[in-house]
């Protein structure tokens, strides 16, 4: 099935994705709700986030280019000296945007 980006095709598209991210939202409170939220599943909870993390991650540290890997760096070396968020991001998005600059001339 191919859908056209001309016209309605995109809207179209954009209304599905919306469909199935609301669906896979909903349908995971709706199974939750069935499930008793003890110690066990909270630790459970709280793995499955550092490996969805580490999931996107490792790809883009094994295959990405200089700046996915200079950005990965940063941004851990960042996080690590001062534990805040935003200030790892916003030297990660630096570190990426001037080593693409400098070393993919």
């Amino acid at each position: 099935m191919t859908l056209t980006t001309a016209g309605n095709g995109t809207l179209l598209i954009i209304l599905a994705m919306a469909i199935v991210t609301l669906a896979t939202r909903l349908g995971g409170v709706f199974v939750m709700s069935f499930i008793p939220f003890n110690q066990r599943v909270h630790q459970f909870i709280t793995a499955m986030s550092g490996s969805v993390l580490v999931a996107i991650l490792t790809p883009m540290a094994i295959h990405g280019d200089i700046g996915a890997r200079a950005a990965l760096l940063t941004t851990a070396l960042t996080m690590l000296l001062l534990k805040k968020q935003l200030p790892a991001i916003t030297a990660g998005i630096i570190a990426a945007a001037l080593s693409r600059h400098f070393f993919l001339l």
